[in-house]
């Protein structure tokens, strides 16, 4: 399995601040105008350009709130946001943006390819660009075998993979994912998860809203926790996920003479008998992509999503070799033809033996078939032989 990039060595292509948040609060009135709910109360936070953000909170903390404020859906009632430099309700700052909402709200008789190709057109995209973004996005979901069935029709995991699409059709600077991987099967999770790694790596801003905590651990440089529309801590995923009051030792495996050396000796240097010793294990999800991948030989088409498919080319941009070029490799079925994708070289057909060939036929053929047929021939050769002797006048 392909290991995924370390923080490190994920690097950001600019220090570039594309969103600045200052003391934003948003407080919800009734018909009265009297204060109902106070959804956000006076958060701070930047986010950088190539930098993967976390939005992380339990349900009412205040997610969903921030988020449309960023997209200048709503208005904040106090506070100041500024994205790429402006404010989130300039024009052309939207068209930078790229948002996949929590519910996909879609035109239910349009099919895959009339879906990408309308929110294209709202872009002032070029037709035969949008028709070439279309084909790419729709075969980088994976729903290139139902790009003619209606969207009405597909399940929810489907239509988060067009709502994706459609997300990313303008080729944004910056994306807002509200649970992305909402009803996805896991391997549509780790590859949206690589997807995200890859526009990172190009430079690309993304703000991750999701209750699927590992989907967070696995992509994002920093995260955000609220609560009660307060921001309850924030830093990168070292910073809130180490514990400082414990060590872990990573080692070969050890013969029970050296682990009691090792255990007595961290025991007297500790002064502690809490002292645990377990062996590594892989997570559910790699051992569920690991099987995948070895019945993947057996697999066979579908009319509905399927893995495994090389992020679009236009999203790739002129990243080189990188993470882009790697994406998937686990999945992915290689850009060199298989051993079942080329084809032999045609030899020369030799001379045909009628009669060896007559010979195979009938070994072939199943026994009671041979009976059958050989009196029907032997009868048809002997009125083609009276036929010719009647020509020939004997």
């Amino acid at each position: 399995m392909a290991a995924w990039p370390s923080e490190e060595s994920r690097k950001m292509s600019s220090t570039e601040t594309v969103i600045s948040v200052q003391a934003l609060s948003k407080v919800f009135k009734d018909f009265w105008g009297r204060p109902k709910a106070r959804a956000v109360d006076g958060i701070d936070f930047d986010v950088k350009q190539g930098e993967v953000f976390g939005l992380l909170g339990p349900n009412g903390s205040g997610k969903s709130t921030t988020v449309k404020m960023l997209l200048g859906l709503l208005y904040p009632s106090s506070g100041r946001i500024s994205v790429f430099g402006h404010s989130p309700r300039h024009v052309q700052t939207k068209s930078r943006i790229g948002y996949l909402p929590e519910e996909s709200y879609l035109y239910r008789y349009l099919n895959s390819e009339e879906t990408v190709d309308f929110f294209g057109s709202l872009f002032h995209i070029d037709s035969k660009e949008r028709r070439d973004r279309a084909d790419q996005l729709i075969e980088m979901v994976g729903l290139e075998n139902a790009r003619r069935r209606h969207v009405g029709e597909f399940s929810k995991g489907m239509q988060r993979r067009i709502g994706l699409a459609q997300a990313l059709i303008n080729d944004p600077d910056l994306i807002i994912l509200d649970e992305p991987t909402s009803g996805l099967d896991p391997i549509g999770c780790r590859e949206i998860k690589d997807l995200i790694l890859t526009l990172a790596e190009r430079g690309k801003t993304v703000i991750l809203s999701s209750h699927l905590l590992a989907d967070v651990e696995d992509v994002c440089d920093r995260a955000m926790i609220l609560y009660g529309g307060k921001v309850q801590a924030m830093g990168t995923m070292s910073e809130l996920l180490s514990d400082r009051d414990a060590t872990r030792i990573t080692s070969p495996s050890l013969s029970r003479e050296t682990m009691d050396k090792v255990l007595n000796l961290i025991r007297e240097d500790t002064q502690s008998q809490e002292v645990r010793v377990d062996n590594p294990t892989q997570n559910l999800e790699s051992l569920f992509l690991s099987i995948v991948e070895q019945a993947r030989k057996k697999e066979s088409e579908t009319s509905g999503a399927t893995s495994g498919h090389r992020v679009a080319e236009y999203l790739r941009g002129n990243a080189g070799e990188n993470h882009a070029d790697r994406l998937l490799d686990h999945l992915t079925r290689s850009a060199e033809p298989t051993h079942s994708q080329v084809k032999a070289p045609t030899p020369t057909a030799p001379a045909i033996d009628e009669d060896k060939l007559a010979n195979l036929a009938k070994q072939d053929e199943p026994e009671a078939l041979t009976k059958t047929s050989t009196p029907k021939k032997e009868e048809n050769v002997d009125k083609a032989n009276d036929k010719l002797s009647g020509l020939l006048g004997d």
